[in-house]
Protein backbone atom coordinates (compact mmCIF):
# COMPACT_ATOMS: atom_id res chain seq x y z
CA UNK A 1 0.00 0.00 0.00
CA UNK A 2 1.18 3.51 -0.86
CA UNK A 3 0.44 6.46 1.46
CA UNK A 4 -0.27 9.80 -0.23
CA UNK A 5 -0.22 12.86 2.02
CA UNK A 6 -0.32 15.51 -0.70
CA UNK A 7 -0.49 15.64 -4.50
CA UNK A 8 2.86 16.21 -6.19
CA UNK A 9 1.35 18.33 -8.94
CA UNK A 10 -1.28 18.18 -11.66
CA UNK A 11 -1.22 17.05 -15.27
CA UNK A 12 -2.40 20.54 -16.29
CA UNK A 13 1.03 21.87 -15.30
CA UNK A 14 3.16 21.96 -18.49
CA UNK A 15 6.24 20.52 -16.73
CA UNK A 16 4.29 17.55 -15.40
CA UNK A 17 2.50 17.12 -18.71
CA UNK A 18 5.86 16.73 -20.49
CA UNK A 19 7.16 14.23 -17.91
CA UNK A 20 4.02 12.11 -18.14
CA UNK A 21 4.03 11.96 -21.96
CA UNK A 22 6.66 9.24 -21.79
CA UNK A 23 5.67 7.74 -18.43
CA UNK A 24 3.57 4.71 -17.63
CA UNK A 25 0.50 6.20 -15.92
CA UNK A 26 -1.76 4.18 -13.62
CA UNK A 27 -5.13 5.82 -12.90
CA UNK A 28 -6.93 6.08 -9.59
CA UNK A 29 -10.63 6.58 -10.38
CA UNK A 30 -12.73 8.57 -7.91
CA UNK A 31 -16.34 9.61 -8.13
CA UNK A 32 -17.48 13.05 -7.04
CA UNK A 33 -18.24 11.89 -3.48
CA UNK A 34 -14.88 10.19 -2.91
CA UNK A 35 -12.99 13.17 -4.27
CA UNK A 36 -14.43 15.42 -1.55
CA UNK A 37 -12.91 13.33 1.22
CA UNK A 38 -9.44 13.97 2.53
CA UNK A 39 -8.99 10.40 3.80
CA UNK A 40 -9.78 7.24 1.84
CA UNK A 41 -8.36 3.95 0.51
CA UNK A 42 -8.83 2.76 -3.06
CA UNK A 43 -7.11 0.63 -5.69
CA UNK A 44 -5.78 1.92 -8.99
CA UNK A 45 -6.64 0.39 -12.36
CA UNK A 46 -3.70 -2.00 -11.99
CA UNK A 47 -4.61 -2.96 -8.42
CA UNK A 48 -2.16 -0.80 -6.46
CA UNK A 49 -3.70 0.08 -3.09
CA UNK A 50 -3.54 3.79 -2.26
CA UNK A 51 -4.24 5.33 1.14
CA UNK A 52 -4.86 9.06 0.87
CA UNK A 53 -4.46 11.19 4.02
CA UNK A 54 -4.55 14.87 3.08
CA UNK A 55 -4.61 17.92 5.32
CA UNK A 56 -8.06 19.08 6.39
CA UNK A 57 -9.71 21.17 3.69
CA UNK A 58 -7.55 19.65 0.94
CA UNK A 59 -9.19 17.54 -1.74
CA UNK A 60 -7.97 15.46 -4.65
CA UNK A 61 -8.53 17.22 -7.97
CA UNK A 62 -8.89 15.63 -11.38
CA UNK A 63 -5.41 15.16 -12.81
CA UNK A 64 -3.56 15.28 -9.49
CA UNK A 65 -0.32 13.31 -9.52
CA UNK A 66 -0.33 11.12 -6.43
CA UNK A 67 2.93 9.24 -6.97
CA UNK A 68 5.95 9.65 -9.25
CA UNK A 69 8.88 7.32 -9.66
CA UNK A 70 11.28 9.10 -11.98
CA UNK A 71 13.73 6.18 -12.29
CA UNK A 72 10.96 3.76 -13.29
CA UNK A 73 9.04 6.38 -15.28
CA UNK A 74 5.76 5.58 -13.54
CA UNK A 75 3.05 7.70 -11.98
CA UNK A 76 -0.35 7.36 -10.38
CA UNK A 77 -2.81 10.05 -11.45
CA UNK A 78 -6.26 10.77 -10.01
CA UNK A 79 -9.25 10.80 -12.36
CA UNK A 80 -12.36 12.36 -10.86
CA UNK A 81 -15.69 11.63 -12.55
CA UNK A 82 -18.38 14.23 -11.95
CA UNK A 83 -22.09 13.67 -12.50
CA UNK A 84 -24.20 15.82 -14.75
CA UNK A 85 -25.61 19.14 -13.60
CA UNK A 86 -29.03 20.60 -14.39
CA UNK A 87 -28.61 24.20 -15.51
CA UNK A 88 -31.53 26.61 -15.30
CA UNK A 89 -31.11 29.80 -17.32
CA UNK A 90 -33.08 32.73 -15.94
CA UNK A 91 -31.89 35.41 -18.43
CA UNK A 92 -35.38 36.06 -19.82
CA UNK A 93 -36.80 36.63 -16.34
CA UNK A 94 -34.25 39.30 -15.43
CA UNK A 95 -35.85 41.88 -17.74
CA UNK A 96 -39.29 41.46 -16.18
CA UNK A 97 -40.86 43.93 -13.74
CA UNK A 98 -39.72 43.55 -10.11
CA UNK A 99 -42.98 41.88 -9.02
CA UNK A 100 -42.70 39.14 -11.66
CA UNK A 101 -38.99 38.68 -11.02
CA UNK A 102 -39.54 38.35 -7.26
CA UNK A 103 -42.47 35.94 -7.67
CA UNK A 104 -40.58 33.75 -10.15
CA UNK A 105 -37.45 33.59 -7.99
CA UNK A 106 -39.42 32.75 -4.84
CA UNK A 107 -41.43 30.08 -6.68
CA UNK A 108 -38.25 28.62 -8.21
CA UNK A 109 -36.57 28.59 -4.80
CA UNK A 110 -39.60 26.88 -3.31
CA UNK A 111 -39.69 24.27 -6.09
CA UNK A 112 -35.99 23.45 -5.70
CA UNK A 113 -36.15 23.50 -1.90
CA UNK A 114 -39.22 21.29 -1.87
CA UNK A 115 -37.14 18.67 -3.70
CA UNK A 116 -34.19 19.25 -1.31
CA UNK A 117 -32.00 20.02 -4.32
CA UNK A 118 -28.89 22.05 -3.49
CA UNK A 119 -28.29 24.89 -5.92
CA UNK A 120 -25.60 27.39 -6.83
CA UNK A 121 -26.48 30.66 -8.56
CA UNK A 122 -23.83 32.20 -10.81
CA UNK A 123 -24.94 35.21 -12.82
CA UNK A 124 -28.13 34.22 -14.62
CA UNK A 125 -27.60 30.46 -14.27
CA UNK A 126 -28.73 28.15 -11.49
CA UNK A 127 -26.72 24.90 -11.17
CA UNK A 128 -28.31 21.85 -9.54
CA UNK A 129 -26.49 18.49 -9.23
CA UNK A 130 -28.27 15.39 -10.44
CA UNK A 131 -29.63 13.87 -7.26
CA UNK A 132 -32.17 11.65 -9.03
CA UNK A 133 -32.63 10.51 -12.61
CA UNK A 134 -32.43 13.36 -15.13
CA UNK A 135 -35.92 12.43 -16.48
CA UNK A 136 -37.38 13.01 -13.02
CA UNK A 137 -35.63 16.35 -12.60
CA UNK A 138 -36.73 17.51 -16.07
CA UNK A 139 -40.28 16.40 -15.29
CA UNK A 140 -40.33 18.44 -12.08
CA UNK A 141 -39.23 21.53 -14.01
CA UNK A 142 -41.85 20.93 -16.75
CA UNK A 143 -44.55 20.50 -14.09
CA UNK A 144 -43.78 23.94 -12.67
CA UNK A 145 -43.68 25.47 -16.18
CA UNK A 146 -41.65 28.53 -15.19
CA UNK A 147 -41.98 31.16 -17.91
CA UNK A 148 -38.65 32.48 -19.12
CA UNK A 149 -36.59 29.71 -17.46
CA UNK A 150 -34.89 27.12 -19.64
CA UNK A 151 -33.50 23.81 -18.45
CA UNK A 152 -30.59 21.78 -19.80
CA UNK A 153 -28.22 19.10 -18.53
CA UNK A 154 -24.45 19.44 -18.91
CA UNK A 155 -21.46 17.36 -17.75
CA UNK A 156 -20.14 18.41 -14.35
CA UNK A 157 -16.67 18.82 -15.84
CA UNK A 158 -18.01 21.69 -17.98
CA UNK A 159 -19.40 23.52 -14.95
CA UNK A 160 -16.64 23.12 -12.37
CA UNK A 161 -14.19 25.63 -13.94
CA UNK A 162 -16.71 28.41 -13.22
CA UNK A 163 -17.21 27.51 -9.57
CA UNK A 164 -15.46 28.64 -6.41
CA UNK A 165 -14.32 25.74 -4.16
CA UNK A 166 -17.27 26.12 -1.76
CA UNK A 167 -19.70 26.11 -4.71
CA UNK A 168 -18.11 22.97 -6.16
CA UNK A 169 -18.50 21.26 -2.77
CA UNK A 170 -22.18 22.21 -2.72
CA UNK A 171 -22.76 20.66 -6.14
CA UNK A 172 -20.43 17.69 -6.00
CA UNK A 173 -19.49 17.13 -2.36
CA UNK A 174 -22.54 15.55 -0.81
CA UNK A 175 -23.46 16.21 2.78
CA UNK A 176 -21.18 18.20 5.04
CA UNK A 177 -19.63 15.81 7.51
CA UNK A 178 -17.49 18.39 9.29
CA UNK A 179 -17.75 17.89 13.06
CA UNK A 180 -19.40 20.82 14.78
CA UNK A 181 -21.21 21.71 17.96
CA UNK A 182 -23.72 24.27 19.07
CA UNK A 183 -22.69 26.46 21.99
CA UNK A 184 -25.35 28.42 23.80
CA UNK A 185 -24.66 31.08 26.34
CA UNK A 186 -27.00 31.84 29.23
CA UNK A 187 -28.17 34.92 27.29
CA UNK A 188 -28.85 32.93 24.12
CA UNK A 189 -30.45 29.67 25.30
CA UNK A 190 -33.01 28.01 23.12
CA UNK A 191 -35.86 26.19 24.71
Amino acid sequence: MILVEKPLGNIKDPDWSRKLEVAEVDLLHLDQWQAQKNRFRLKTETGVEIAVALDRGTRVQDGDILTWDESAGTAIVARVTLKEVMVLRIDAVLGQPAEILARTCVELGHALGNQHWPAVVKGSAVYIPLTVDRKVMASVMRTHAFEGITCEFVPGAEVIPYLAPHEARRLFGGADSTPHSHVYSADNQQG
